[in-house]
């Protein structure tokens, strides 16, 4: 039963549906921007990278179980692969579990996940130049020297970097995908032939002594460490609605995810533990080949020519596909960074675009500045250790809020849902999420537990940001937990208007004034008329408004004439806003019982920074009174509709009415529609 104030989108409005096509066939365009290769690429560079560098870790702590901890993560990767691909389909925002996070629970929650994947991205690109410096030693010995490898790893930061504020083209990225097709391939070819060759199920098992080898702190930390691939989640998630991929293909990837991981990683981890078997709690993996184990495992084979071969070519890409992974990682961060910035989670001034290339080249050279500082120690144990930090924070959370978004969104469409659902307390928990989230968040606190690095340094990382967070929203006089959008222009170093508003609520009501409030929306948002087309765009929500009588339901069939009004009216408020540089106009309908209640909702639901209201009359700011406690009482609203918004509405309230006339003035008639008439707006 619907109740008073009750607020619900029209479905019989012909306005709604042609505004929902047009936004459909905007999707289409979108999505169709991005092909498969490029998700390929994203998703599998780090898939295929993490083994080079993971391995001696994972191994000199799990010894003998290593190929039991790669199954476990990669049973948890296909729990956590679902979880994503949901979410991104849900929400098709960049930004991964921030974006899940945001619409599950408020911006702060959803700057933890950001601010922890963030601290991740780092890393990764500080694991992935060292590690590929040690692999160029096959080529070249010196290159495994501290020194040599130090400068040599911060080339390869440097090369990323340069790379990333160029830009990350399509092209460039299928060039990537079939460099990492081919590694996986070889991946595949030593998996075949090591286990022809080496494996032993007593050479496996028989140094297996649980609780002293492995010791269980050792196996905890391994568990959480083999999570270090999945990164490549979220920068896969943060190309969500740029990708050209159907319902079917999202389970295919799902799929063929969970098949590289499981015959990959478990695969190579049996190879490696019988090809240099634990011996006395120790093995070479952990040892001589931490930081090339792929090395290691080639320099077994036999005939000698074919793990000399082996060698040169695991070698060669190896070294590429790290750099690939480093490259990928800096995308991610990037998309991250610019989301955490047009949010307002981050100051604008570190999410500043490069004029020429539109990279967030600021928080790009940061980025690689931390990298470089992290690589100094050259001590993978200890980056691996912060990394499973924020991975399994930020994870948990991803987890977390795909469960709670089942119960927040039932009926929203979702290309593509996680299986093994249940009915509980009125919805439907996800038993894969909500198995994730509990595997997780005992991972992120075992992390703290075990490695104490991990401890200081992610708690370190998440104190500064969180303070950081709040320190910035108080200043700008911003709420902690509601979102709040930055125009994309501001990140662009050009001259600001006098209010840049990212999003901004007009609600129509059908009078003179409707034309000018989507007017002075689009002058806060853009600044001038212009006729060039924008790249970036402030948003404009137009909603026109049924107050639907209690003597009817409130989806009852409206009649043609009031949705024929209603679409006319919808398209000239777009028409007039488009006419403004760098502004969108999105319209709707809502039926409400109370027009005040259903815009303060709106504004609320939507997540706007500003609402542009047009004063009903009679009303004293005609005269020139102020608003409520900006020059004289609230009372002096009239109007019950703008005395409520202005009361209850969390955001900027920009009220619009006739310019005060004066006392001769308003015995002269009132310009003609469609003739010069002044207005003015007063901020609340």
């Amino acid at each position: 039963m619907s109740t008073p104030g009750d607020t619900e989108e029209g479905p019989a409005a012909e306005a709604e549906r042609a505004a929902a096509e047009m936004a459909a066939r905007s999707r289409v365009i979108v999505r169709r921007s991005i092909g498969s290769p490029v998700l390929f690429t994203v998703v599998y560079t780090s898939l295929a990278s993490a083994i080079y560098f993971s391995l001696g870790v994972i191994a000199g702590h799990a010894l003998g179980l290593t190929p039991l901890v790669f199954l476990l993560a990669a049973l948890l990767f296909v729990l956590t692969a679902m979880t994503y691909v949901e979410g991104a389909s849900l929400h098709q925002d960049r930004g991964g579990s921030t974006v899940f996070a945001r619409y599950a629970f408020n911006e702060l929650v959803s700057f933890i996940a950001g601010w922890a994947i963030l601290l991740d991205y780092i890393i990764l690109i500080a694991v992935t130049a060292f590690s590929a410096t040690q692999y160029l030693r096959v080529f070249w010995h010196p290159l495994g020297h501290r020194t040599e490898a130090l400068l040599l790893a911060l080339a390869f930061i440097a090369l990323v970097v340069l790379g990333n504020v160029r830009g990350f083209g399509s092209g460039r990225a299928r060039r990537i995908g079939l460099l990492v097709a081919g590694d996986l391939v070889l991946q595949l070819f030593i998996v075949v032939i090591g286990l022809v060759l080496f494996f032993n199920p007593h050479t496996l098992l028989d140094p297996i002594h649980l609780g002293s080898a492995p010791k269980w702190s050792d196996l905890v930390f391994a568990l959480t460490v083999a999570v270090i691939s999945f990164t490549s989640l979220e920068s896969a998630a943060g190309l969500a609605g740029e990708v050209r991929i159907g319902r079917r293909g999202l389970k295919q990837m799902v799929g063929s995810g969970a098949v590289t991981v499981v015959l990959g990683y478990v695969g190579i981890a049996l190879v490696a533990i019988t090809a240099l078997p634990v011996h006395a709690g120790h093995t070479a993996l952990a040892s001589r080949y931490m930081d090339a184990p792929m090395i290691g495992i080639v320099t077994q084979v036999h005939p000698h020519w074919l793990g000399q071969t082996l060698r040169y070519v695991v070698g060669g890409l190896a070294t590429l596909t790290l750099v690939a992974a480093a490259n990928s990682a800096m995308l991610g961060l990037s998309r991250l960074a610019y989301s955490l910035s047009t949010n307002r989670q981050i100051p604008s001034g570190l999410g500043r675009l490069h004029p020429q290339r539109s990279t967030p080249y600021v928080l790009i050279i940061l980025a690689g500045l931390l990298a470089a500082a992290l690589v100094a120690p050259e001590n993978l144990d200890f980056l691996v250790g912060i990394y499973a930090f924020g991975a399994m924070l930020a994870f948990t959370i991803a987890h977390l809020s795909i469960c709670r978004l089942r119960y927040s969104e039932p009926d929203r469409d979702r290309p593509y849902r996680v299986p093994l659902s249940v009915r509980l307390r009125g919805g439907e928990l996800p038993l894969p999420a909500a198995f994730g989230a509990l595997v997780c968040g005992a991972g992120w606190v075992a992390v703290m537990v075990v490695h104490e690095p991990a401890r200081y340094v992610g708690l370190g990382w998440m104190a500064v940001g969180i303070v950081g967070y709040v320190v910035y929203r108080r200043a700008d006089e911003t709420s902690l937990l509601r979102r709040v959008t930055v125009s994309p222009q501001i990140l662009r170093a050009e001259p600001p208007s006098e209010r840049d508003y990212g999003s901004i609520l007009v609600p129509l009501f059908d009078t003179e004034l409707d034309e000018d409030i989507v007017q002075t929306a689009a002058l806060l948002a853009a600044g001038e008329p212009t006729d060039e087309a924008a790249i970036d765009t402030a948003t404009i929500e137009a909603v026109w408004l049924f107050v639907i009588p209690m003597s009817l339901p409130l989806d009852a069939r409206l009649p043609e004439e009031q949705i024929k009004h209603a679409r006319q009216a919808l398209a000239r408020a777009k028409a007039v806003g488009e006419e403004y540089g760098g502004v969108s106009v999105a319209t709707a309908t809502v039926r409400t019982r109370r027009a005040g209640y259903a815009i303060v909702e709106e504004a609320r639901r939507r997540g706007v920074e500003a609402i542009v209201l047009g004063a009903e009359e009679p009303s004293r700011i005609r005269g020139g009174a102020g608003l409520g406690g900006r020059g004289g009482p609230l009372e002096n609203f009239v109007g019950e509709i703008t005395k409520y918004v202005v009361s209850k509405a969390d955001c900027r309230v920009i009220v619009t009415a006739p310019a005060a006339r004066s006392p001769a003035d308003r015995t002269a008639p009132e310009q003609p529609p469609g003739g010069p008439r002044q207005t003015e707006a007063r901020i609340v």
